[in-house]
């Protein structure tokens, strides 16, 4: 049996499973990234996704037959996991081990599921739901740009239907890197989609790369985003430190001297211009991601305010 999935997912979906819903990214211009260059985007059909959540479900009875006949009353334990994926393949372990976590967590991949159709995407939201009833949070990858045109009402659907966050690559706040990145997004449509997406329910959790600016940018970049996220104020912020990568066009713009790295202090002083210019926003810090270079920078603000900035201080 065989399913379609994606390439990424956040690291806080790591028990979630995976169902594909977009193929690759239908923006795919941005400097810094590598994830989908030289891959097309496209649109899955509605009756292929619901053939994956039926194979996806029929996979689930197979689990659940080896750990019966493994005499654990059905419950999924680690041997079970070990068992389906060295018994039948990648497919079945993933499951399983989904299964092991509880079986209610769903990442619906890949770079922008909002781009499809509401109704569309609320169709595929329930029937999931019916043919797995165990899963209880749904949560996607979203861009500014298309949620800002969603409504506040198509918003609404979708959360009603299950989708209770939306993971979202700020990256800046600021349109000057905004542009220079070639992300496609502006800080108004930022703003724009944090309210709505608030608004209707949904937890917005927006990634932000320090670095991101350069030298040449670096307190515009940390000042601006702060002010994007003050009046956006979403749930979740996370730090996803700047990575130049090989086979980038970021990666030639520093060959060829137009962009300038920081180093790692010049980051953390960012990060703390940045932090200390929040204000009246009621979002938690996460820094988990192996990039980052202080992994213990996280907590909730405005509480914690003096916490993350006192471990930047250190």
């Amino acid at each position: 049996m065989h399913i379609e999935q994606g390439p990424i997912r956040p690291p806080s979906e790591a028990s979630s499973l995976l169902i594909r819903i977009t193929r690759n990214c239908p923006w795919n211009r941005c400097v810094f990234c590598s994830t989908y260059k030289g891959k097309q985007f496209s649109r899955r059909s509605v009756d292929d996704i619901k053939r994956d959540i039926d194979t996806l479900a029929r996979v689930v009875e197979q689990v659940l037959q080896i750990a019966w006949h493994e005499g654990r009353g059905g419950r999924v334990n680690s041997q079970a996991v070990s068992e389906a994926g060295s018994r039948y393949g990648h497919l079945h372990y993933h499951v399983a081990q989904w299964m092991y976590y509880g079986a209610k967590n769903v990442f619906l991949q890949d770079a922008n599921s909002l781009i499809l159709k509401t109704n569309d995407l609320v169709q595929i939201i329930k029937y999931l739901r019916s043919v797995l009833p165990s899963v209880e949070r749904l949560t996607t990858y979203a861009r500014a740009d298309t949620a800002s045109r969603k409504s506040g009402e198509e918003l609404r659907e979708l959360r009603e239907a299950g989708l209770v966050r939306i993971h979202m690559g700020m990256e800046s706040g600021s349109d000057i890197v905004l542009k220079m990145i070639q992300k496609g997004t502006t800080a108004k449509q930022l703003v724009e989609a944090g309210r709505k997406i608030g608004a209707a329910g949904i937890s917005l959790c927006w990634y932000i790369m320090p670095g991101l600016g350069g030298k040449k940018y670096s307190r515009e970049h940390a000042l601006e985003t702060a002010a994007v996220i003050n009046r956006g104020n979403p749930d979740y912020i996370r730090f996803r430190t700047l990575s130049v990568l090989k086979n980038t066009p970021l990666y030639e713009m520093m060959q060829n001297g137009e962009f300038a790295p920081l180093d790692e202090d010049e980051v953390i002083r960012e990060q703390r211009l940045l932090l200390e210019s929040l204000e009246g926003v009621n979002t938690t810090v996460v820094s988990d991601h192996i990039l980052n270079l202080l992994q213990e920078l996280e907590g909730t603000l405005p509480a914690d305010r003096d916490k993350l900035l006192s471990i930047i201080d250190r």
